[in-house]
């Protein structure tokens, strides 16, 4: 069975499993992208609506931020297949009061492995936002996000923390002038390197 073929594989298996029958009856397809060629891995929370609608990842005002931050343009982002996306969940889980409500409990934990099996040149992990940091880098949940970013050498070079670019945002990033002046630089330097080899 080609790669192609194990891929399409999977992705039926998710459409299958009875978790995610409210979506799949809707017609609603797992929003994610795995490539053989990917060399860097983006995991998020889990799509938006307009994601979702739009069959579009980070097709949003975070994503116009998220790739200022990293110094790439849409057509390199969407179209280069050098960037894997794994959501923490493959669907939009929904509004809650304050945003949207966080992607289902142990989701990422049973489908990620299988699919980044399909993704070996993978050289950086960028961890955007609190559920993709702590799940991967295994920290207990009341471990502050602000402290795990500004350490962020600490999880270098497979890991690279971020918060979420969602404009909300703005207010976190003029609390704290040093994400702008120290970890989108690297973070740039980093993508760019990666990019070009």
């Amino acid at each position: 069975m080609s790669t192609k073929e194990e891929l399409q594989k999977i992705f039926e298996e998710i459409k299958a499993d009875p978790e995610n029958a409210k979506y799949t009856e809707q017609g609603i397809d797992p929003l994610y992208e795995i490539t053989p060629e990917a060399k860097i891995l983006i995991v998020g929370q889990a799509p938006g609506k307009r994601a979702q609608d739009t069959r579009i990842f980070w097709n949003d005002p975070s994503g116009d931020n998220l790739r200022q931050w990293m110094g790439v343009d849409r057509d390199t982002f969407y179209n280069s297949k050098k960037f894997a996306i794994l959501p923490m969940d493959f669907y939009y889980p929904g509004k809650g009061r304050s945003g949207d409500l966080p992607p289902r409990k142990d989701f990422a934990a049973k489908w990620h492995k299988r699919l980044l099996q399909y993704a070996p040149k993978i050289e950086l992990t960028l961890l955007v936002g609190s559920y993709a940091t702590k799940h991967y880098l295994g920290l207990k949940s009341q471990a502050k996000l602000t402290d795990i970013v500004r350490d962020y050498k600490a999880y270098l070079p497979e890991y690279f923390p971020l918060v979420h670019p969602s404009p909300r945002n703005k207010i976190w990033q003029s609390k704290n002038p040093w994400f702008q002046a120290e970890v989108l630089p690297d973070l740039k330097e980093r993508v760019h390197k990666i990019l070009e080899d």
